[in-house]
């Protein structure tokens, strides 16, 4: 695969699949902590990182159409989150890069239940990459990686598709371990920008720490 180049464009895919089942139900990227909602915080740090940015999400487009972004839906059957899962999600993405901006190589992915992200994750992701020469880029915190934040090549949608139709995978850390993956490292504990709300007590740890001075 040839290397991300310095400055390079870059797409980015909001993973928009999550349900709160254990938090009543419904959108939880729809839910508000600071002021606005999950999926605005996610996407207000996102889209100054990418050349162009999408949602994947499931069902009626027409609730994300304040945030002005394409809505594309995965394609692919099966799965317990949406239809195929994350995987799915980042299948569409890259299709749909392809498709609508095939002058962009590099995908990356943010989820819409993690809304304090990096500002430089896109940048930091891509030197990792560039300067390790390996295939694909992830994101890590406290040792821990987070798959979702990931940099993927856009010419691995053929591939991506034969795994998920073929071999029915579905987790997305089985199918990064298939190539060589570059880390970019943030901090953990408190000041972990990869927080993920799941639960009520993740959405008040959230509001904690959007109401924190700086």
């Amino acid at each position: 695969m040839s290397p991300i180049l310095p400055g390079e464009k870059v797409a980015g895919v909001v993973l928009a699949g999550g349900r709160a089942r254990r938090m009543g139900g419904g959108d939880k990227m729809l839910m508000a902590a600071g002021g606005r909602s999950l999926l605005a915080h996610v996407v207000a740090r996102a889209r100054p990182q990418t050349a162009a940015l999408l949602l994947s999400a499931n069902g009626d487009p027409s609730r994300f159409a304040a945030f002005g972004l394409p809505v594309v839906a995965d394609g692919v059957a099966g799965g317990a989150a949406g239809q195929g899962g994350p995987l799915a999600g980042i299948l569409a993405g890259m299709e749909w890069v392809r498709d609508s901006w095939p002058q962009i190589r590099w995908l990356a992915g943010f989820a819409a239940d993690t809304p304090l992200l990096p500002v430089d994750l896109v940048p930091r992701l891509a030197a990792a990459v560039a300067e390790s020469g390996a295939d694909l880029g992830c994101a890590a915190s406290g040792g821990v990686r987070h798959h979702i934040f990931g940099l993927w090549p856009v010419r691995l949608a053929d591939a991506l598709r034969r795994a998920l139709v073929e071999e029915d995978l579905r987790r997305v850390g089985a199918w990064m371990a298939r190539y060589r993956v570059a880390e970019a490292e943030w901090p953990g504990g408190a000041a972990d920008p990869f927080l993920n709300v799941n639960t009520a007590a993740d959405l008040d740890e959230l509001r904690r720490r959007l109401d924190e001075p700086g």
